[in-house]
């Protein structure tokens, strides 16, 4: 694996962070989620998302290009995605354990994280990196003028 940095996100990195997000989000989504989410879900709502979240974002670097993010809010691990040139080189691995670190230093003692159930490749990532299935829940995921729920399954570690 080549080196990869670790830094938090400013609002020139927030269009390759939308990117990278739709692209990972419609990989690990469609045919998982309600069509009503899908419809809403477009190219424009993941650049109006990532520049509305820069404060929360880590990004990870190779060779100068941004291969992947993490999203922290709270206790919850809300996005982690990196993308398909770099996925299973170790880049989503350190992502994850720098969402932990900054979970644990929120003073959490448990962080926790959604993943929608037919995404298997990476609920598998996460049992692999200690993360435990906590049971199915109904995420309420934001949209312009609410909510809509989506059944996940949702995924816990003690830090």
């Amino acid at each position: 694996m080549s080196a990869v940095s670790l830094r938090s996100a400013t609002p020139a990195d927030a269009e390759v962070v939308a990117r990278v997000w739709w692209d990972g989000w419609r990989d690990g989504h469609l045919g998982h989620v309600p069509e009503a989410l899908v419809a809403v879900r477009t190219a424009e709502s993941f650049r109006v998302r990532a520049a509305g979240r820069v404060a929360d974002t880590v990004v990870a670097e190779v060779a100068g290009q941004l291969a992947g993010f993490v999203m922290v809010l709270g206790d919850e691990v809300e996005q982690v995605f990196v993308s398909a040139g770099h996925r299973g080189s170790g880049v989503a691995t350190l992502l994850l354990a720098e969402a932990e670190r900054l979970v644990a230093g929120s003073g959490a003692g448990r962080a926790w994280l959604a993943v929608v159930d037919g995404n298997t490749r990476a609920r598998r990532f996460y049992e692999r990196c200690g993360w435990v299935d906590d049971g199915p829940l109904d995420y309420a995921a934001e949209v312009s003028g609410g909510t809509i729920a989506v059944p996940v399954r949702r995924y816990v570690k003690t830090l």
